[in-house]
């Protein structure tokens, strides 16, 4: 088709805004799929995806639609996630397409996802088409909404077009606006080609299949092709587009969005923001890639069985090619044996990927507590070592000093909850930077807080005390020093490696102490008595004992005399020093996960 004839858009909002909703709408007045096809949230093919009602993947699909002038247009969409943590997926998402469409819930207005997506799209230097949805919804307010928009960007408000994506309602009008406002992509047909990979996924047949935006030249099918950063060359087993089950095309030429199915088998060959260019008629250089993604959470994933470490390592393998922002390298505890430190966004994408690998690979994992990256300066060195783990922690004797990640938090809530959203950012050692006020009865905090104070239980709390009105976003803001102990927990005078934790000096006391209080509740009784003991450094600063359990070994003696009951008791008590002395306390799964219950009582 014609480039000038081509729109390449993508749909960002914060979460359940209803963007996978206007999607279906989109496909459906398009004609793309049939009525009898048609479901709730097409776009997203995880079942995970459907039960949460959220997109985790970014998802590409093309469309024929004749507009009110007659002409013919190939739109490209692309949906995009609106999760904090999948924010990656939609700076990705951006790079590859020319406008973007702002959608809105009429009932809650913007919220602190859709800022941040607004701005990637700004510094991207995109074309926006703002829209509100939800305006059927009987708490909807699209003309203050409208106001809100034009006040944050400057859209006029007579141009926001109001819609219901789930009735259907002036959806029409969205693909004219598109059509309308959206540049066609720019581009030269006939230079050597440069395909960006936005994102991939692995198939059992046809190896790697690239998800790319053809930024110039063309490709057709059997052209051999080769990966810039690597030097990778192979021949391609299909190319073709999304319309949105994947589809075979002869070729795909500059400005348009589509797939090749590579054949190559292994991850690392066909990396996320890499360029795609031919073999004989390679290009000078590649496109500029993403930026790679940094974890902020930490965990430990063990098998709960261990010979199933293969098993784990090649879903790993495989979940990193679907899921760039997956890292993990091997690791070793005393407690579960041999693993994996594999390293995050966030609370909700580690969820995810554990959710992943039980379904789709059937594995049984332990998930250790999540932890963050700090950097330890050594005391006679200088030094710098960045440490993902409790265990790695050096001796305290020569550290000079521990430094945590602090983010920059932006929280939007209604002013009546000011006060709760202010009390639960200071108890976690947070401080407030800024405050904002974009609509009448709507504030915005800005803070400065630990990553480690957010990733357990930061973002439940929050909604649960403002009844789920309020909304936030963070991003990283550079490390520094702070007052940090390893808490070690010991178990039987065993140290177990995987419940540790790095904590601040003043919370020391209270997390030992509730872990411990934790800890005794999960562990079962044991013939003897087992000690369960929090420790910094050389000091034992919580302690808790879970009783013997004893057994009756008078339940035979009936009657006779004293002295008899009194040799069993006495030989029982003997026969438990023994198993004391060599007694081994297994610690239950559950134990792991008490960790993450031990938040603020």
């Amino acid at each position: 088709m014609d480039r000038d004839r081509i729109r390449n858009f993508c749909i960002i909002a914060h979460i359940d805004h209803g963007k996978s909703t206007l999607a279906d709408r989109l496909l459906q007045v398009t004609g793309t799929i049939s009525e009898r096809e048609m479901q709730d949230q097409v776009l997203d093919d995880m079942d995970l995806e459907r039960e949460k009602g959220v997109t985790i993947k970014a998802s590409a699909v093309r469309m024929s639609y004749t507009a009110r002038d007659g002409q013919e247009y190939e739109i490209n969409l692309i949906d995009t996630p609106g999760h904090v943590d999948f924010s990656y997926e939609v700076s990705r998402a951006l790079l590859s397409c020319e406008g973007a469409l702002l959608v809105v819930d009429a009932t809650q207005g913007i919220e602190a996802q859709t800022l941040a997506n607004l701005y990637l799209a700004l510094e991207a230097d995109l074309e926006l088409v703002a829209v509100v949805n939800k305006i059927d919804l009987p708490a909807a307010q699209p003309v203050d909404v409208a106001e809100e928009i034009e006040n944050l960007i400057g859209i006029p408000g007579e141009d926001v077009i109001a819609i219901s994506a789930k009735t259907g309602e002036n959806v029409e009008q969205v693909l004219e606006a598109v059509v309308r406002a959206v540049p066609p992509p720019s581009g030269d047909p006939d230079a050597p080609l440069r395909a960006l990979i936005f994102d991939s996924h692995y198939d059992a047949y046809k190896g790697v299949i690239a998800y790319v935006r053809v930024f110039d030249g063309a490709i057709r099918e059997h052209d051999w092709i080769k990966l810039m950063s690597n030097g990778v060359t192979v021949e391609p087993l299909e190319v073709g587009i999304f319309s949105p089950r994947m589809k075979a095309v002869p070729t795909l030429t500059a400005g348009e969005v589509g797939y090749i199915a590579t054949g190559l088998k292994t991850v690392r060959d066909a990396r996320v923001g890499d360029t795609i260019t031919l073999r004989d008629r390679p290009a000078a250089e590649p496109l500029p890639g993403f930026q790679t993604v940094k974890p902020m959470v930490y965990a430990g994933l063990y098998p709960t069985e261990g010979e199933d470490y293969e098993l784990l390592k090649e879903a790993l393998e495989k979940l990193q090619l679907n899921d760039a922002a997956l890292v993990y390298q091997p690791e070793t505890s005393n407690a579960l044996g041999f693993g994996f430190r594999a390293g995050f966004l966030g609370l909700f994408h580690m969820e995810i990927v554990q959710e992943r690998l039980e379904r789709e690979y059937n594995l049984d994992i332990v998930f250790t507590a999540p932890s963050v990256e700090y950097q330890v300066i050594r005391r006679n060195t200088g030094e710098v070592e960045l440490i993902d783990s409790p265990a790695e922690l050096p001796d305290p004797a020569e550290i000079e000093a521990i430094l945590e990640p602090w983010m920059k938090l932006q929280i939007f809530t209604p002013e009546e909850h000011y006060g709760v959203v202010m009390d639960l950012v200071m108890k976690r050692r947070g401080s407030l930077t800024g405050q904002d006020h974009p609509a009448p009865g709507r504030v915005v905090l800005s803070f400065d807080i630990p990553l480690a104070e957010m990733i357990v239980d930061f973002y439940d709390k929050l909604k649960s005390s403002t009844r789920g009105y309020a909304s936030m976003d963070y991003e990283f803001d550079g490390y520094r020093a702070s007052d940090l102990v390893k808490l070690e927990v010991l178990v039987n005078k065993v140290p177990v490696d995987a419940l540790a934790m790095i904590v601040h000096e003043e919370d020391a006391y209270h997390r030992g102490q509730r872990l411990v209080t934790q800890l005794k509740k999960e562990i079962p009784r044991q013939l003897f008595e087992v000690p369960i003991q929090a420790a910094v450094g050389k000091r034992v600063i919580s302690r808790a004992t879970v009783k013997a359990l004893r057994k009756d070994v008078l339940a035979k003696c009936y009657g006779g005399d004293i002295t008899r009951k009194r040799k069993l008791l006495e030989k029982q008590k003997k026969g438990k020093k023994r198993m004391k002395m060599i007694g081994n306390v297994e610690v239950p799964q559950e134990a792991f996960m008490a960790v993450l219950k031990i938040g603020e009582e």
